[in-house]
């Protein structure tokens, strides 16, 4: 994100949020920045410049990334409870409380005594997370705050610059991609790369600089290539070609052990359209241009990010260099580049599951915060938890799990659910019993094995790595219990209680249909028994429960927990023949019907190519009726359901 770095006056503020939100209240904005203005009168910064060129910039920020008139309000005035005379009390007269509310929420903690700075930081860090599982906006704010103090980190010491640095890389550049704010992550990783490691820095900048007029040569060749092609198919689209941030080439030479030289993969395009529809058939279009690279397909559109990201990401050979082209909507577009800011303005307080993803991460942060009496253990855990290194692991159903790199079965057990966690005894990872404190990698399919017998054990407190798991399991052996754990246990009931657990539940005899009963609340994986009620219906107690003693045992029934089939799951396999095209045909279709694709596996064999969608339908005429539509796409040579023999069987 490369926006000026000269102050600008207040006439050109204005017109900046003119031409990125013409409908703010502009008279509300410009009251704010006097306001802001007058109160850091004054006041300097480190490098001598006035402090108002902080908040006023921190604003323009957030103007770029389209924010609303509370947001670029309450960036102007974000320092003045803090470092002025201004009470919180007197914003909120002066602007109202939805502003107020927002400089509260990034308003540092005073007037407490903290044993040690990395308290300090650590409750100011809980505060402002809190104040986000409120009102997004909060971190938008705390992110472009952070942001401007990283642009003019030259100022300081080396220490202390260094020190900035590495609590950017680790917490804020982290957060701003869990939040999707990709264009802000990428700056604040490239600033903290700088100058954690300034040598690296600059010789890798100097090595892009080598190459830039070939490597501009053939990406304009390729972007019009493409946007000719996709007007010729009649699709209205926006091609450009994208530079990549230097932390992102250095971090994928590390991982695959190349130096510059050896990494082919720097051009990169990105197309914007319309439609959905557009995005496989612009697919189509680039596999048909280009010798396209099946292994590096991933469509997260169908399957979109934790962070709620969604592209199609393809990648093509190019005159002996990989190309890598983002295939998105101009809405996905958004999102991708501005995370929140753009889910605030596109959903405003409509409810979004991606984004209520990303708040139950937060109450889970807070919750293991709450749990911790130390402020660095705090603080490491989370670093763990926002460590961008994500797997993707799939449960037998092939639903995705995203975990932390270094997760086990055990933090997979959790992240599933409380009570698979509180009873796993053993894990299948791709149909193998491994140990519980097994590294998962992505791709991986694992599978729990509960007992109702089987209960935490303090020992993986040593080797889970997610919050959740860790507090679940402090929480069930009773360390640091206190009210706040217990109103944490209730709520782990009431989770419990929101599921439709009769779903889990065989009866063995008589069928009847099941419901809860309230006096025990049973859990899955307790012990359980049913009584038959009047209306001839089956209310489920804990084995131990009074209510059952007072009853017949003829009214009684057996009850066990299992974890049903899913029914709705049909697995297609479809064999092509290798052709430019072929993927982009078949997701393009499958797109065109809506049908919910749970998985999309590719298995590459001499010429021949397998591929194995999880489909969900609940009608299986409406899966065969897709089977025999993608038979018809050329080079389609035959379609197996579920466990049939494949051709070669």
């Amino acid at each position: 994100m490369a926006f000026e770095s000269q102050p600008i006056t207040f006439e050109e503020f204005v017109g900046l949020v003119r031409d990125n939100n013409p409908n703010a209240d502009f008279v509300k904005i410009e009251k704010a920045y006097r306001f802001a203005e007058k109160a850091h009168k004054g006041q300097k910064r480190a490098a001598g410049e006035d402090f108002f060129i902080h908040p006023s910039e921190v604003a323009r920020i957030l103007i770029h990334l389209k924010a609303d008139t509370a947001t670029i309000c309450a960036a102007l005035l974000h320092d003045t409870v803090e470092d002025t005379s201004t009470s919180l009390d007197i914003v909120r007269k002066e602007f109202g409380s939805e502003i107020a509310d927002l400089v509260e929420g990034v308003t540092k903690i005073t007037g407490q005594w903290f044993e040690s700075k990395e308290e300090y930081k650590a409750e100011n860090l809980r505060k402002i997370l809190l104040a986000t599982t409120k009102d997004m906006r909060v971190i938008m704010i705390r992110l472009a705050d952070r942001l401007h103090n990283m642009r003019t980190l030259a100022t300081f010491r080396a220490d202390k610059r260094k020190r900035i640095a590495q609590e950017t890389m680790e917490i804020y550049a982290p957060i701003a991609h869990k939040f999707g704010m990709w264009k802000l992550k990428g700056e604040l990783e490239d600033l903290s790369f700088r100058y954690l490691d300034y040598d690296t820095y600059v010789r890798l900048k100097e090595k892009i600089a080598e190459k830039r007029a070939e490597r501009e040569k053939a990406t304009i060749h390729v972007v019009d290539t493409i946007r000719n092609s996709l007007s010729e198919k009649g699709i209205d689209s926006e091609v450009v070609g994208r530079a990549k941030y230097f932390f992102s080439i250095y971090k994928k030479m590390i991982k695959k052990q190349k130096d510059f030289d050896q990494i082919h993969d720097l051009i990169a395009i990105r197309i914007v359209v319309n439609t959905i529809p557009e995005c496989y058939r612009s697919l189509e279009v680039i596999h048909t241009l280009f010798e396209p690279q099946l292994e590096r397909f991933k469509d997260y559109i169908q399957h979109p990010k934790a962070n709620g990201y969604q592209s199609i990401h393809t990648s093509v050979k190019y005159r002996n260099k990989i190309v890598e082209v983002q295939i998105r909507t101009h809405e996905m577009h958004a999102i991708a580049e501005e995370g929140v800011a753009a889910h605030w303005r596109y959903k405003g307080t409509e409810k979004d599951k991606a984004f209520d993803r990303k708040i139950m991460w937060l109450r889970q942060i807070l919750e293991w915060l709450r749990k911790s009496k130390n402020a660095t253990e705090f603080v490491e855990t989370l670093k763990i938890d926002l460590f961008e290194n994500e797997i993707i692991v799939l449960t037998p159903k092939g639903d995705p799990i995203s975990l932390p790199e270094g997760a086990t079965p055990v933090d997979f057990a959790y992240a599933v659910h409380t009570s698979i966690g509180n009873h796993c005894s053993k894990a299948k990872v791709n149909d193998r019993i491994e140990p519980l404190d097994y590294r998962l990698n992505s791709g991986d399919v694992v599978e729990i094995v509960t007992q109702n017998n089987a209960r935490p054990s303090r020992n993986w407190l040593n080797f889970v790595v997610t919050s959740k798991a860790k507090s679940k399991i402090r929480s069930y052996l009773g360390i640091e219990v206190d009210h706040r754990a217990k109103e944490a246990r209730k709520e782990e009931v009431k989770e419990e209680l929101r599921m439709p657990l009769q779903n889990y539940i065989i009866v063995e005899g008589k069928k009847a249909p099941i419901r809860m009963s309230k006096c025990c609340e049973p859990r899955l994986g307790d012990p359980i028994v049913g009584l038959y009620t009047k209306e001839g219906k089956i209310t489920v107690h804990k084995e131990g429960c009074v209510n059952i003693h007072a009853v017949d045992e003829s009214k009684r029934v057996r009850l066990s927990w299992a974890e049903p089939e899913d029914q709705n799951v049909r697995k297609l396999r479809v064999y092509v023949s290798e052709r430019p095209g072929i993927l982009a045909d078949l997701l393009n279709l499958l797109a065109t019907e809506k049908v919910n694709v749970k998985s999309v596996n590719t298995r590459v064999k001499k010429k021949k190519i397998m591929l194995t969608f999880k489909i969900e339908s609940k009608d299986n005429s409406v899966v065969k009726d897709i089977a025999e539509k993608l038979r018809k796409i050329k080079d389609v040579t035959d379609i197996k359901f579920d466990d049939e023999p494949s051709p070669d069987d």
